[in-house]
């Protein structure tokens, strides 16, 4: 069922408008009587049948309200070393499917690419567009944020925050299943992973991540892409959590 993403959804009748009613109309081809489904993005499916259609809009009534069932039990943040070219548009769609709550792109002393203010702010627009078509495209509960790119200090103090962080480090570190087992065991449910650019981390940069408390975890003996890395760490997080039952 096609699926919208509505803010401050209330009432029997929804309206949508713009681009999205354009898309119902002329992509979808839909009419009156069909049925699809409209998200506040606080995790509330509203079922919705078209009433009335217009040259600008189009009218919904609320058929049922139910709780969106795909949003996992974790909540994970991703802080992603910045890659250089598309990579990271990538690692924004893909993490989203997979379940992630929420992707920060961060500077780090080995970053490639190092866009300026003026560009990275055209790209966090771009980037939250696609966070958007992602979680309809996979029928997610709400619609994860992609931060504006902080700096490796930044992220050191947005860390403490979270319950957990799990550092993957490329020059080795614990068994993820052990790392995973420790936060199982203390019943965690926000978990902060942080991965490296292309060039991996900057030995200062382990250091200080050590020395803040993450967890330092590894992926298997085998090298993996910054933009492999986070999927896997996602996947193995989601499946030993029960999320992919």
């Amino acid at each position: 069922m096609p699926r919208f993403f509505i803010e401050n959804v209330s009432g029997d009748f929804i309206t949508i408008s713009g681009q999205d009613a354009s898309h119902i109309v002329k992509s979808l081809r839909m009419k009156p009587g069909d049925s699809l489904t409209v998200c506040g993005g606080q995790g509330v499916d509203f079922i919705c049948e078209i009433a009335e259609i217009t040259d600008n809009s189009v009218l919904l009534k609320v058929i049922d309200k139910v709780d969106t069932d795909s949003e996992p039990s974790v909540r994970i943040t991703l802080y992603q070393g910045y890659p250089k070219g598309d990579k990271l548009e990538l690692i924004i769609e893909k993490s989203i499917e997979l379940g992630v709550n929420r992707i920060v792109p961060v500077l780090m002393q080995r970053s490639v690419s190092r866009p300026d203010t003026k560009s990275a702010v055209k790209k966090h627009e771009r980037h939250q567009k696609l966070a958007l078509s992602a979680a309809k495209q996979c029928g997610r509960g709400i619609i994860p944020e992609v931060g504006q790119m902080i700096s490796f200090r930044q992220m050191t103090a947005e860390l403490a925050g979270h319950q957990a962080v799990i550092f993957f480090y490329e020059c080795g570190g614990e068994p993820l299943s052990a790392v995973i087992e420790k936060i199982t065991s203390r019943q965690i449910t926000d978990i902060a992973i942080v991965i490296g650019p292309e060039g991996g981390f900057d030995p200062v940069e382990a250091d200080a991540l050590k020395e803040s408390g993450a967890m330092t975890a590894t992926l298997g003996k085998r090298i993996l892409r910054t933009e492999t890395a986070p999927l896997a760490a996602i996947s193995a997080i989601m499946f030993a959590t029960g999320n992919m039952d």
